[in-house]
């Protein structure tokens, strides 16, 4: 098998480490792997396959090597200024960041739902919205074949989600010493607040979720409507999507639709109290979905239970997954 030159940027990072331990976990054929950070970061060893790698400051001449593919989880502005320049010199850009994700020259990729689209890239492929990922995983087959009109999403987003300063947040609160990440204590509370507010009252969490759930399943004529809520759990977003079809259904065969998609874990047996939690997505790579009920107030709803863990399947491995078809089809170019 071909091996590959991989660089993750961002690999001190809470998801950057993750994408190392998804590229080992799944056997990711590679040759040489190369670790880029910030310059507080740089200097600093992490492991890879029980070898410790050097993390290299970034800078404009980093990708002057052999580079196939590279793994941004650095933020916006880095994946902005950085990844152009990566591009340039003929290496194809996982992009982390929401920097790229609505342009209409990038292809938004969940491999489930839209692999496809990743083989219509020009040297960069943007990664979307951890709550988003999750979502789409479910609501894919369920548009294919009822066509979904209309979509109502509330989301209970982990504070992993804002990364070391959330998690380390909630820890503080839970020993009572004073928050200085979230504009209010998280620990013992829900803040309706996840990114900056716009203009229209939506904030920019609410936004990404509805323009990039159109884009992913190609479909711009959908109706959607987001709160996204930050909630004191360390690890896993749990959302509920309330969604409406054009076509009728017989609850049933929704279930089992479900239960035959790739990467979906069916828990749906409330008489039991089995239903998808945060502790049990957490660590795994499958979208867990539950609580499925029929929804009695329109003639054609359904509201369902989804978690996922953010970090893996809402960040690293979907990028890790975007890579491994990338070379499944050899298409590491157009």
């Amino acid at each position: 098998m071909k091996s590959y030159n991989i660089a993750v940027v961002g690999a001190t990072g809470m998801v950057g480490r993750t994408m190392l331990k998804v590229l080992e976990e799944r056997n990711f054929p590679i040759n040489n792997l190369y670790v880029f950070s910030s310059s507080k970061s740089a200097g600093t060893q992490v492991q890879f396959r029980d070898k410790n790698y050097t993390v290299e400051e970034l800078c404009e001449s980093s990708f002057d090597r052999d580079i196939d593919i590279a793994l941004f989880s650095a933020g916006g502005s880095v994946s902005a200024k950085y990844a152009p320049i990566a591009t340039s010199k003929g290496v194809v850009v996982i992009d982390n960041s929401s920097t790229f994700r609505m342009d209409e020259n990038v292809p938004l990729v969940v491999p489930e739902v839209n692999e496809s689209e990743i083989f219509k890239h020009n040297g960069i492929i943007a990664n979307p919205n951890c709550s988003t990922i999750q979502a789409v995983v479910a609501l894919k087959p369920l548009h294919d074949k009822y066509n979904i009109k209309r979509i109502v999403y509330s989301t209970y987003q982990a504070v992993s989600g804002s990364g070391v300063k959330g998690v380390t947040d909630l820890e503080n609160g839970l020993a009572n010493r004073p928050h200085t990440f979230y504009p209010h204590p998280i620990a013992n509370n829900c803040l309706p607040h996840i990114d900056v507010f716009t203009e229209n009252g939506y904030t920019k969490e609410e936004l990404k979720m509805i323009n990039e759930t159109k884009k992913i399943l190609n479909d711009y004529s959908l109706k959607i409507t987001a709160t996204t809520v930050r909630v004191p759990v360390s690890n896993c977003h749990s959302e509920s999507v309330n969604v409406e079809f054009y076509k009728d259904f017989e609850l049933e065969e929704l279930k089992n639709i479900l239960k035959t998609s790739p990467s979906i874990v069916l828990l749906d047996e409330p008489e039991k109290n089995i239903y998808p939690l945060a502790t049990i997505a957490n660590g795994r790579d499958e979208v867990f979905v539950g609580r499925i009920r029929r929804d009695e107030s329109v003639d054609s709803g359904v509201n369902m239970w989804i978690v996922a863990d953010n970090i893996r399947k809402g960040a690293a491995t979907n990028a890790v997954q975007i890579a491994e078809s990338l070379i499944k089809k050899s298409k590491i170019y157009n």
